[in-house]
């Protein structure tokens, strides 16, 4: 599975998806507005999803509208907060879905009980009302039609703002979830790991905040394993740092890189690591490339969170993300743990040759170690 926001458009066309790669895409991002109307952010969005979706069903794969994102979750606590405005927030969907011939709808609401992006409306009700509101799409939706969520590495909010003990009404309603196993730590002076698979070191200042512990969280509280979907980062975070390893959970030629929106911090994407000389392919044997530091970047291990990162004296740089070691290794741990599968954000990080979702694929067929 993998998301596909619409603003790679221009250097990744919906065309150029290799569907044998995925399943299902998530179309991102449909926007809620204050009177609980759905619509684009841009206008080549229509266009866009129907060219996705032509594509998909073509190749006998699957569509998902995504509502919300980071910065377009402002209106969900009200549009479900009243049974007035959860039967319009229903029609809407709805809409949606018979308008594009869609497979299902995603909700990113980011988050339930919490505000998320300052300015977002919040209400201490918002994880039942979010029920409430399921609970009613479900029953007006065939029951072929995917209903999801995108979720944090703990369950949904209760009243007092504390972790929900309880999720299985939700497990009920949603035919899965993805839990946003990334951005744990982002660009800083004393970096972390971007998406931990674990926290072998038992020494984390968030323990919660990782793959392992999200699932077993969200499994504890009453979510299926088998309803479960580990979303894994197809980008890292650069941050200016003299670091020579990453937080623990608590002279040569060289290169000084620009995250994706060009600046000298933030994230950047594991195909502009490649493409920005931080990193260099080398074919191996079975047909798997393997990739290398150069340009006085160096590649570490960080056993404690089992993902590698880059450090540059020369340009005082310190890069913490995934490839395709520790990608397989998720992968395998989906496989051992009994998970539904990977999701992605976002498909247009991986390089063109795909070496990101084939190691992917090649952890969830194999058994973990």
């Amino acid at each position: 599975m993998g998301y596909y926001p619409y603003w790679v458009s221009g250097t990744f066309p919906p065309e150029k998806i290799d569907f044998t790669k995925y399943d299902w895409i998530d179309f991102a991002f449909v926007t809620l507005n204050s009177t609980i109307q759905l619509s684009f952010e841009d206008s080549s969005c229509p266009d866009l999803l129907r060219r996705m979706v032509a594509a998909a069903h073509a190749r006998g794969k699957y569509v998902k509208a995504s509502i919300g994102g980071w910065g377009g979750s402002q209106y969900f606590s009200s549009a479900v907060s009243t049974d007035t405005n959860r039967r319009l927030f229903v029609q809407e969907v709805i809409r949606i879905i018979k308008t594009y011939s869609l497979d299902g709808i995603d909700f990113d609401w980011e988050y339930p009980g919490h505000e998320g992006l300052p300015g977002n409306q919040v209400n201490s009700a918002d994880s039942s009302n979010y029920l409430l509101f399921l609970q009613l799409l479900r029953s007006s939706l065939p029951r072929q039609l995917k209903i999801t969520a995108a979720t944090s590495q703990t369950p949904f909010t209760d009243k007092n703002g504390q972790p929900m003990k309880d999720v299985s009404a939700f497990a009920q309603e949603l035919d899965w979830i993805m839990i946003m196993n990334y951005d744990v730590w982002q660009s800083s002076s004393t970096p972390g790991p971007n998406a931990p698979l674990y926290d072998g070191c038992h020494n984390s200042t968030q323990p919660e905040a990782s793959a392992a512990s999200a699932i077993k969280q969200w499994g504890q509280a009453g979510f299926p394993l088998k309803k479960q979907v580990l979303g894994v980062p197809y980008y890292g975070y650069v941050s200016n740092s003299n670091a020579t390893r990453l937080r623990t959970r608590a002279s040569s030629p060289s290169a000084r890189l620009a995250s994706d929106d060009g600046a000298d911090q933030g994230s950047i994407s594991f195909r502009n690591l490649v493409n920005q000389g931080a990193l260099v392919a080398n074919p191996t044997s079975n047909g798997r490339r393997t990739f290398t530091a150069t340009n006085g970047f160096y590649r570490y291990w960080d056993q404690c969170s089992a993902t590698p990162y880059l450090q540059s004296q020369a340009s005082k740089q310190v890069v913490s993300y995934d490839d395709p070691e520790s990608l397989r290794m998720k992968g395998q741990f989906v496989k051992k743990m009994g998970l539904l599968g990977t999701n992605t954000w976002e498909m247009s990080g991986d390089t063109a040759q795909n070496d990101l979702v084939i190691a992917l694929m090649d952890g969830l067929s194999s058994s973990y170690s």
